[in-house]
């Protein structure tokens, strides 16, 4: 295929709609080696039916509802616009509490309302965490570190610089523990992630738009030819993300 046919396509990929936290649309044409955790099974473990549960940074939901918790005993925050209104028109008529958040430290919920406070890659300030959570209640958090696709963003985005360099398993465990939390499970992992088509990658630079500041076809144009030329060779374009795991109980 020449350069302009695709570029075509790969701008057609770069103006996809995306709402939630979906990529149903790059379905099967990607792959991420699978973590040695699993963070749902994690949460059922902890999560009692009489818990009040607090959702950070949901998305659309997807994945909250998934755990069947009850809903009038469910909360959530979200920061992106459009998913905030994508949770306010699905899960709020379900009697789920929706809050849209501006900032880490400011949770817009009361003192020690919470039993369980869970967060699956968004952000968090610990002393907001601490206090919105009840004495003996859990914080079990799934992050992103700050090593994720860092080879392939340096490769996309000339002068990539990492956005959150501090966001790293040790800090947050010496915030924890500094505040007598009992650091109950602790877990970390890099692993693989795969595109097979170069279509895929546009459209996931795209969305994590923190990890690949000011992407674009036009001006990523020449690191994508070049990320053509070895899926073309090898079947695929890797890079390695960054995990990490943490389940911790409050005092």
């Amino acid at each position: 295929m020449n350069e302009n046919k695709l570029k075509e396509l790969w701008k057609k990929e770069e103006a996809f709609a995306f709402q939630g936290w979906d990529f149903s649309h790059i379905k099967d044409r990607w792959a991420c080696e699978e973590l040695r955790w699993s963070y749902g099974d994690i949460l059922r473990k902890y999560l009692k039916q009489t818990d009040c549960l607090l959702d950070m940074g949901t998305g659309g939901g997807e994945f909250l509802l998934t755990l069947g918790h009850p809903h009038p005993l469910t909360s959530v925050t979200e920061a992106y616009p459009p998913n905030v209104s994508l949770c306010q028109r699905t899960l709020s008529p379900l009697g789920i509490t929706v809050k849209q958040t501006y900032d880490d430290d400011q949770i817009p919920y009361e003192d020690a309302r919470f039993d369980l406070v869970i967060n699956r890659h968004e952000s968090f300030d610990v002393s907001e965490v601490n206090r919105v959570l009840r004495s003996g209640g859990h914080f079990i958090t799934q992050q992103v570190g700050q090593h994720n696709n860092a080879e392939l963003s340096k490769r996309l985005i000339d002068g990539f610089v990492p956005k959150f360099p501090s966001h790293r398993l040790g800090r947050y465990l010496d915030e924890l523990s500094g505040l007598g939390y009992d650091l109950i499970k602790q877990d970390e992992m890099f692993p693989s992630i795969k595109f097979f088509d170069v279509g895929a990658l546009v459209f996931f630079a795209k969305i994590i738009e923190w990890e690949f500041p000011n992407f674009s076809v036009d001006s990523c144009f020449d690191q994508l030819l070049d990320c053509q030329r070895e899926l073309e060779e090898h079947g695929f374009v890797q890079s390695s993300e960054h995990r990490f795991l943490i389940v911790a109980r409050k005092p």
